[in-house]
């Protein structure tokens, strides 16, 4: 595992540290002022309409007393929205969320009940000059606005079980392989994967055994993919209809490791009666191989790791199995 990429939910924590960051002071400002006019409906709204483009990216703000029942309109780039006046948005996430003692809350992302988009609320507590508090100034904002604060989250390089459908895992002792067409050509079909991947820009390829087909995508044109069946995988001419590319010096799997893993994919088709390969997905750039087992339950791996396993593993010799 590197250590130094972080996980999804650290890339998450990340953002929103950023976005409180920059979020807090604002709100805090602004309930300063809404605190000299509490209770004034119209004083209120004014101050949030003032406030509103000193507060990035929010799409509307409101106030709230402390039983979270509205008390201000609810204030937009438009202008007013009257509709909301008095609302009980007590039962909303970001009112069920505790607020910390520094009175400010961003709530954990939601989906908003109007626009049915994911979203996040800021709440500010607001607070008289002896320290009670009068209520809440709420702000929304559509997660589409806001700014990415991060690079690009990483796949994790490390192996991952993810168990499937319970049903499929059910029956698994009353299953046998049937031999696909796939199955009668590997060898062919396995040849051709190969060429395609060091020689003709397929980065990714994911194979159904059972089914007889291929998915691909190739570094040209990486947003569609191509659907090959079997009489496309067993006939070297395909190759012939993807230009010739060298093989990127990115990749993290070598191009000659290539063959090595589409061999190992082979032996665990046919390991077992029972337990066997179903379909298996290989990408050069970060070198992840993807198992489907007959039991549906699926294991991401680097390759290097990956190759270090022989079938025995997967049946269960090394206290191991495939779901």
């Amino acid at each position: 595992m590197n250590l130094s990429k972080e996980t999804l939910k650290e890339s998450i924590a990340h953002q929103r540290k950023d976005l409180i960051n920059m979020l807090s002071e604002p709100l805090r400002c602004l309930a300063a002022d809404c605190a000299l006019v509490w209770g004034d409906r119209l004083k209120l709204d004014s101050v949030l309409s003032n406030a509103l483009t000193g507060v990035p990216y929010s799409k509307t703000l409101y106030a709230l007393d402390t039983n979270a029942v509205q008390i201000s309109d609810n204030v937009n780039s438009e202008g007013f929205t009257e509709n909301d006046f008095e609302r009980d948005r007590s039962s909303r996430p970001y009112m069920r969320e505790a607020v910390p003692s520094n009175g400010f809350l961003l709530s954990e992302a939601y989906i908003s009940l109007r626009g049915r988009r994911p979203s996040l609320t800021a709440i500010q507590i607001v607070r008289d000059v002896g320290g009670n508090a009068l209520g809440f100034i709420g702000s929304d904002f559509d997660l589409r606005d806001l700014p990415l604060t991060r690079t690009l989250y990483e796949e994790p390089n490390y192996w991952r079980q993810i168990k499937g459908d319970p049903s499929i895992r059910g029956t698994v002792f009353h299953q046998n392989r049937v031999e696909s067409a796939m199955d009668m050509q590997i060898d062919t079909v396995l040849g051709v994967v190969e060429e395609l991947m060091v020689y003709h820009g397929v980065f990714y390829v994911k194979l159904h055994f059972s089914s007889s087909r291929a998915v691909i995508w190739v570094m040209t044109d990486p947003y569609r993919y191509r659907l090959l069946d079997i009489e496309a995988l067993i006939d070297p001419n395909i190759c012939l209809a993807y230009p010739k590319i060298a093989y990127p010096a990115d990749a993290t799997l070598p191009a000659e490791q290539i063959r090595v893993v589409l061999d190992s994919f082979r032996e665990l088709r046919f390991m077992d009666e029972m337990f066997y390969l179903r379909s298996v997905t290989l990408n050069i750039f970060n070198g992840i191989v993807g198992l489907t087992f007959s039991c549906d339950g699926s294991h991401y791996i680097p390759y290097e790791e990956f190759l270090k396993m022989d079938h025995s593993f997967w049946l269960g010799s090394s206290n191991a199995t495939p779901d």
